[in-house]
């Protein structure tokens, strides 16, 4: 069998193929596939179901039963041997359909047998994908998924990659040759001395243990109709390992947090597309990247370090580390460049997970349009938000230090204590007509998912990716 075909059901549909495998009383549930051989020869069919009350749903219920149906069918044509070929009748929805297909498709390792491994950083030619999906019906709407599905696939894999492989510097040459030949762009690499001048000294204090030179990441895409109009901005936080530094991490599950540049991953992804769709907006991400080590330079509990907005922050505990480098990072990118939104990525703390699980990301704003925007460019995409309080009444549990903010603020509400903390470097947020929106998007959550869902595997998720590009598409 080289050749496949997906088509997603709805049982109480007549379908002699569907009607000749055994059936219970009950409608299938959704992404029940059965599959059928030599229909026609050399062909095989595989019929997914779309659950019992279909016919009712809409919106983006209706998208994501389509997505389950579709991701379902495609993780169990992948298991047969032989087929390459596979078309998807994807009528329903064809850009739920592609992102499903596509995201369904992926699997990481790094496994030299059976076959070697596509993400084998030693390639001198890339290895193809096993399946080449196509649609019956092709359609720009398609061509959109596939870009939205292949950008997270890409966050992915910088997530799933070990932080020996992608180190600050790696990072930045995988970005760079993922951009390479997309019109209006241009990408920045600063280096630490760069940050010294410019007086990122937060950024830098997470610097001091690891031999590994660290680098600040600048993309910029100038895709609106006037060069000078103002841009959105996007910052994701880049440790590209994260120890815990001198408050050294449990040992237990630390490899996990070769993923804690999840949320640079993210914005260079959804950066990625929203450059090939080619949407009419500007665009500027900034990704400080680094390890956080224990080494005789590292910075120590108590120590205390001029911020770049020249705040003064007292350093409680090092494996709180994420804020600091954003810290700057923030500051930077919204004094500099004068954004008219700025939305911050983060795997930041243990609390969002706790709070939320792996089915939200948290989102801390200051504007109510900025949320409404997100919260709909997530259901939209299932890439779902979760608004959380950003609240002065927090306050007192971070700015009772020696110093203007403290970077931690204990156990209660520690993904609101965070945020907070982040807030203080928000340049144009302050006033009765603020000049900025902003949001903090907490991911450590939804990083990874811990069981195979219909259309990912266990692993990384690059969540966020898709509903920030949706976010901007939806700004057109």
């Amino acid at each position: 069998m080289s050749t496949a075909r997906i088509i997603p059901h709805d049982p109480k549909a007549t379908s002699e193929l569907w009607a000749s495998a055994p059936t219970g009383e009950k409608p299938a549930k959704v992404g029940t596939t059965r599959v059928f051989y030599n229909t026609p020869p050399q062909q095989l069919t595989a019929l997914s179901s779309l659950g019992d009350g279909f016919e009712k749903k809409t919106g983006s219920a209706k998208r994501e039963v389509v997505r389950k149906a579709v991701g379902s069918a495609v993780k169990a044509v992948k298991a047969i041997d032989g087929v390459k070929d596979v078309k998807i009748d994807a009528s329903l929805d064809p850009h739920a359909a592609a992102v499903a297909a596509h995201l369904a498709q992926y699997s990481f390792t790094l496994k030299t047998s059976p076959t070697p491994s596509r993400f084998d950083p030693n390639l001198k030619e890339p290895i193809p994908e096993k399946l080449n999906l196509s649609p019956e019906q092709s359609s720009e709407e398609w061509n959109r998924g596939v870009v939205y599905a292949e950008s997270q696939n890409f966050a992915r894999t910088l997530m799933e990659l070990p932080a020996n492989i992608v180190t600050p510097t790696a990072f930045t040459e995988r970005v760079k040759s993922a951009f390479a030949g997309i019109d209006n762009i241009e990408i920045f690499v600063r280096d630490e001395a760069w940050a010294e001048e410019k007086g990122m000294r937060t950024f830098l204090s997470v610097t001091h243990g690891t031999a590994e030179p660290a680098k600040l990441l600048e993309i910029h895409y100038k895709g609106a109709p006037s060069k000078d109009d103002k841009p959105v901005a996007f910052v994701g936080k880049g440790i590209t390992f994260d120890s815990g530094g001198i408050s050294l991490k449990p040992s237990a599950a630390m490899k996990l947090m070769r993923g804690d540049m999840g949320g640079a991953a993210s914005v260079v992804a959804a950066t990625l597309a929203i450059a090939k769709l080619k949407l009419p907006v500007n665009l500027v991400t900034i990704t400080p990247l680094t390890e956080n080590l224990p080494g005789p330079s590292a910075t120590k509990p108590g120590d205390i370090i001029y911020a770049m907005n020249g705040k003064t922050v007292e350093v409680d505990n090092t494996d709180a580390e994420g804020r600091l480098v954003l810290a700057d990072a923030i500051y930077y990118a919204s004094s500099e460049y004068k954004p008219h939104t700025l939305i911050d990525v983060a795997t930041l703390t243990g609390a969002i997970d706790i709070a939320l699980g792996d089915l939200y990301s948290g989102v801390f704003t200051t504007s109510d349009k900025l949320w409404d925007e997100l919260r709909i460019a997530g259901e939209t995409e299932f890439d779902r938000f979760w608004r959380m309080p950003l609240d002065e009444d927090y306050g007192p549990q971070i700015y009772s230090s020696n110093a203007d903010l403290c970077n931690t603020g204990g156990r209660p509400a520690g993904s609101c204590t965070a945020a907070l903390f982040l807030k203080a470097f928000v340049e144009g947020i302050d006033g009765d007509e603020p000049s900025l929106k902003w949001a903090h998007i907490d991911i450590a959550g939804t990083m990874e998912v811990t069981r195979p869902t219909p259309y990912l595997e266990k692993g990384m998720t690059g969540r966020s990716v898709r509903g920030l590009i949706e976010y901007v598409r939806n700004l057109q």
